[in-house]
């Protein structure tokens, strides 16, 4: 693909598929896709991806640090993934029941992942953390669930961030804690009062908007001890990063497993999955729930995550991510140095996050972030971005060159 990038166009393409789309969708779109949210300059539509690119529909070309927020793992248009899925669309998608790749897949997530024994399998993340809660509650008879304050779990009731619509019977039986606080959440426990069905937390903090904070190694194996207590389940949310920092489940890198653990975003490169895995202690609570959806066994995503997961095996593909996201990280920090400015670098390197000291409003991450943009590198002021397999070191010396344009236009500001 071509390296450079032309300029914004004054009437876009993109313009007037906002305008047409603002008649016909409420706010123009919904939920964290919404470019109106992001710095200036930024595309709401996209034409094609291609490995660690994205290309809008005005032809502009930027190396991709979001990975469709998280989705693409190996890289867009993966050629491997592509083929698994075509040939499996070929034989069909959404039957009256699952096609053979079912089987073939949940065998491959229970010998990827050890605390694994069985494998179910959803739509997106929300369905998995939710159905996850719903296994802990029935396999325990309890109804108390200790979430970690900030964190994000999913938009529907329970645990959107937003209380428009949202009832307060909804989350009636859910307590808090804050990350990494072990005393809190000795607290929450003792507030449960022999009613704990489970601790839910993510799999490092990645709250967005403030730095991003790994777990320490301490407060994990004491979640697991507070389960192990109360015959609980210790449930690890690894929507967002799992895949990316192990293949095992992101906790494998601390030695504590989860019960339960959900997962979704980079399990098929893209297409549409979630997943929910366990031990076998919750297996009979997983057959006594009742959830479901028209299209949870479409074969098409589970042949391309069967694909993902393989490819990710071969090529060691968290070590691979978290090698150029460290070169990237390295880079970020000698071009604030080269102008003189201050930034906190925070989360693990495959999904890094960036922040300018003294930026409570963002002014200088969205500053940065469109200078970056127009220079052909697409990154996020206040969310942590994500590395695919298909960035290569050529990817992200380009990336560092639009960043030091952002970087200089950040230092004109004082």
């Amino acid at each position: 693909m071509p390296q450079s990038s032309p300029p914004a166009l004054a009437n876009s393409i993109d313009a007037a598929l906002r305008a047409r789309a603002r008649q016909v969708i409420p706010g123009g779109l919904w939920g964290h896709l919404n470019a109106a949210n992001l710095p200036e300059g930024y595309p709401q539509f996209f034409a094609r991806g291609e490995g660690c690119h994205v290309v809008d529909v005005d032809g502009r070309q930027f190396v991709d640090f979001m990975c469709s927020w998280g989705p693409i793992v190996l890289g867009h248009h993966h050629p491997a993934v592509e083929a698994a899925a075509r040939r499996q669309a070929a034989l069909g998608d959404t039957l009256n029941g699952p096609a053979p790749v079912l089987v073939d897949l949940a065998e491959l997530m229970v010998e990827t992942i050890p605390h694994a024994d069985w494998c179910l399998f959803e739509k997106n993340g929300g369905d998995a953390t939710t159905a996850a809660v719903t296994i802990a509650r029935a396999g325990t008879g309890r109804k108390k669930l200790l979430v970690a304050r900030g964190s994000y779990h999913g938009a529907v009731p329970w645990c959107t961030p937003s209380l428009a619509g949202v009832t307060a019977e909804d989350r009636a039986h859910i307590l808090h804690y804050d990350y990494n606080d072990i005393a809190g959440v000795e607290a929450a426990v003792e507030q449960a009062k022999g009613d704990l069905a489970a601790i839910l937390v993510t799999a490092f903090r990645h709250d967005m908007a403030r730095a991003l904070a790994l777990p320490e190694p301490a407060f994990a194996r004491r979640l697991r001890e507070l389960c192990d207590d109360a015959d609980a389940a210790l449930i690890v949310d690894d929507v967002r990063a799992g895949f990316r920092l192990h293949l095992g489940g992101s906790w494998e890198t601390i030695g504590v497993r989860p019960d339960l653990s959900a997962f979704s975003k980079a399990i098929a490169n893209g297409y549409p999955l979630g997943a929910i895995t366990g031990g076998d202690r919750w297996r009979e609570a997983a057959t006594k729930i009742f959830t479901t959806g028209s299209f949870w066994c479409a074969a098409v995503p589970m042949a391309a995550a069967h694909a993902t997961l393989t490819e990710l095996r071969r090529i060691d593909g968290p070590d691979l991510m978290a090698r150029m996201g460290q070169r990237l990280r390295d880079g970020l920090a000698r071009g604030a140095a080269r102008h003189g400015l201050s930034i906190d670098q925070s989360g693990p390197a495959q999904m890094p996050l960036m922040l300018f000291a003294e930026d409570a409003g963002f002014a200088k991450g969205s500053v940065f972030c469109s200078a970056a943009l127009r220079a052909g590198a697409y990154f996020h002021p206040k969310h942590n971005m994500f590395l695919s397999c298909a960035h290569t070191e050529a990817a992200i010396d380009r990336a560092l060159e639009a960043a030091d344009e952002g970087f200089a236009a950040v230092a004109r500001m004082a």
